[in-house]
This record gives structure tokens, C-alpha cells and sequence, in this order.
């Protein structure tokens, strides 16, 4: 049963409120509160209104059983859970209904929340990284980077709370760190790091490594003709052997690849860009290929979703914990509303769910008792 799950994994969250001052559980407000995002609340006052208008099937699962708490009520709760707690148990939720398959590409990227600064510093809008399971498209985790830091500090602590056993972690060029490699190697993954100047030596190398392969006709290419623009790529891949000893920090470096992309947009000049890659995976072309996709696709099956579809950037949430944590329960609803198997877009799942407390009941059961691999 869906509450049985949610309790399990959610009711261990520990309330800051005064318990002589509390009316409403923090159970019953926090899942009204998911159900509300979920069906597309976008705030305080939309989480209150769909609790009114579904108050009868509340009770019946009982929840509510005191009255419905006002917005400032949900507002004061949501902001105060503590936001590493609520992290532990999403990630303990996924796990319990995610198993990685073998050489499944999880993509750890970052995604700004742009409207959630403090009023009149917008420096101060929270960055979070994420982990994505770019095969069935699920947020496995999250993490914020500190202020004053960067995603270079926050991806280590994300990668301690997952399994990667066995997946292929993909990571931008922030992320191309020795370090993180390591730390992916020793829990059992393998990396795939997008390999810039930043690390001046070993991008050197690579790039002397493809001279043949960049001097030759262009071979298996790739061509997308869409919204008056074509775009062509092709990849390819080369042992590590050539610079496994000049390198040693770099752990199990195998394999060492070269994505080509042609892009031409109408009215303006084409573009002919080389990106390299390493990775600790023997991986061949189409291996590659794949799997870089996967990572630049995270762009389009997660961050504009979670854009267009959840309206993340234009939330002006942020008192105290609040943007960190509304954040983490748009990714709870979007990777249920995806694992409900019904034809249609995230919008109009949302809105049967705003309709339907039935809907919301297969939501609810989907995201929490569905294995996904």
C-alpha cells in the first residue's frame, strides 16, 4: 500500500515544530503537500485548496483529521524539515523501487533554481545537483551545492548516498575531477567524464590521440534535420593504453572518446565542435555514442521538464529550507507521474491527478511499489 510505503520511508522526519503547539502531524502535511505538487500546486495557498477539495479522501486514509492547516501553517513546516534528512529519505525511497541493470548511464548534472534567491541578492539562488537515471528517466538523488562553492564539492557527497554498483556515472567537465573518479571506481561504478582544457596535460594527450581520426572523412555520421536546424554527429574511441602511464591518477582509465558534432542553422554559419571524453569503461563506438547522448539529453527529460512542465525556475519559494526541499518534491511527483504508466504529458497527468483523487491513487501507487530497471 502507497501510505504504508510513504510512512516507511518518510515518517522517521523529524518535526522542529514545539509538539505542545502542534495541531497538524507533519506526516498529514507532508503528504497533502506531495499530493498537491504532484497534481501541480505551485504554492503555499494551491497546496490548501487541494486538500479542501479532496478533504473527503484524505479522511478516509486518515489523514486530516484535525482540519485543514492554513497556507502559512504548510509554509512554516515545509521550510523547517531539515533538508539532509529529507534527502537520506528520498534516496532510501528510490532505492527500494530502482535496481540499476548493468551499464545503466546515470548523469550527475546541476540545474540552478532561478527565482529561488533571498530578495535582493540573487547570488543567492540555490544550485542543486542532480543524479538521473537517464534509461527510464528518474532522479535518483540530489544535492545543494554550499554557498561559495561549486558542483565540485557537492558531487562527491551525492555519490556516497547512491548505488552505483555496475552503472556508467556521466559527468560534465566540472566534474572531471581525479578525485570523484576515484571515489566512483571504489564504489563499484565506472565514469565517463567530458574532458576539457581545464586539465591542460591530459586533454593535450587526447586530442594528439585522435589527429588520424580528425584528418579522416568524417564515416558513420548521425543526421538530425529538425526545427530548421541539421545537426550530424559521429563518435570515436580509442584504447587508453597511450597515456595510461603518463596519467596513473586517473584510476582504470580504459577508454579515451571524441564526439564530432556539425551543426548548421539557418541564416547563420555552420559549426563543426570536437568534444572529448574518458571514461574507466571499455566501451565501443555506438557504447559511447549512446551514452553521451544520454547524458545531453538530461538537458531536455529533466531540466526543461521540471521548467515547462513544473514551472521550477519561475518558483519564488525561500524561506529557509523551503526552495531545497519543494525541489526535492518535484522530483518525488515527477518520478511518479512517470512511472504511471497512462498515455500523456506530464501537464495532463497532472491535471487528472488536480481532478481525480483516483488518478492520484494509481500516481501514488506506481511511484511507490513499482521495481524499475
Amino acid at each position: 500500500m502507497y501510505i504504508e510505503a510513504f510512512t516507511n520511508h518518510f515518517g522517521a522526519l523529524t518535526d522542529a515544530r514545539q509538539s505542545a503547539k502542534v495541531t497538524y502531524p507533519l506526516e498529514d502535511i507532508l503528504f497533502i503537500t506531495l499530493c498537491a505538487v504532484t497534481a501541480g500546486a505551485e504554492g503555499w495557498s494551491d497546496i490548501r485548496m487541494y486538500a479542501e477539495g479532496h478533504r473527503t479522501w484524505f479522511e478516509e486514509h486518515g489523514f486530516l483529521q484535525h482540519g485543514i492547516p492554513v497556507d502559512d501553517t504548510i509554509a512554516r513546516t515545509i521550510s523547517r524539515i531539515d533538508p539532509e534528512q529529507f534527502r537520506l529519505c528520498f534516496v532510501s525511497w528510490m532505492q527500494s523501487i530502482h535496481e540499476a541493470s548493468q551499464g545503466q548511464v546515470i548523469a550527475i548534472d546541476g540545474k540552478t533554481l532561478r527565482s529561488s534567491y533571498q530578495p535582493g541578492n540573487k547570488h543567492s539562488a540555490i544550485h542543486m545537483v542532480n543524479a538521473f537515471a537517464c534509461a527510464n528517466k528518474l532522479v535518483l538523488g540530489q544535492v545543494k551545492t554550499e554557498a561559495k562553492s561549486n558542483e565540485i564539492t557537492a558531487i562527491p557527497k551525492l555519490i556516497e548516498l547512491l548505488d552505483i554498483a555496475g552503472t556508467l556515472v556521466s559527468i560534465d567537465a566540472m566534474g572531471c575531477q581525479a578525485d570523484i573518479a576515484q571515489l566512483i571506481t571504489e564504489r563499484g561504478g565506472d565514469y565517463l567524464f567530458t574532458l576539457k582544457a581545464n586539465h591542460k596535460k591530459l586533454h593535450s594527450a587526447v586530442v594528439a590521440a585522435f589527429a588520424k581520426e580528425r584528418s579522416e572523412p568524417l564515416g558513420d555520421i548521425r543526421i538530425e534535420n529538425k526545427h530548421g536546424r541539421i545537426e550530424a554527429r559521429t563518435f570515436h574511441v580509442l584504447s587508453a593504453e597511450a597515456v595510461q602511464d603518463e596519467f596513473p591518477q586517473w584510476p582504470k582509465l580504459q577508454t579515451l572518446g571524441m564526439s564530432v558534432s556539425y551543426r548548421q542553422v539557418k541564416g547563420k554559419p555552420a559549426e563543426l565542435t570536437y568534444r572529448y571524453h574518458i571514461s574507466s569503461a571499455k566501451l565501443s563506438e555506438q557504447a559511447m555514442a549512446d551514452a553521451v547522448r544520454a547524458h545531453w539529453a538530461v538537458e531536455n527529460s529533466l531540466h526543461w521538464v521540471l521548467d515547462v512542465s513544473l514551472g521550477e525556475d519561475d518558483c519564488q519559494i525561500h524561506q529557509n529550507h523551503s526552495a531545497e526541499n519543494w525541489a526535492m518534491l518535484r522530483h518525488m511527483a515527477l518520478n511518479m507521474l512517470r512511472a504511471e504508466p497512462s498515455k500523456g504529458s506530464i501537464p495532463a497527468k497532472q491535471k487528472r491527478a488536480w481532478m481525480k483523487s483516483d488518478y492520484l491513487e494509481a500516481v501514488l501507487t506506481a511511484g511507490f511499489s513499482e521495481m524499475l530497471n
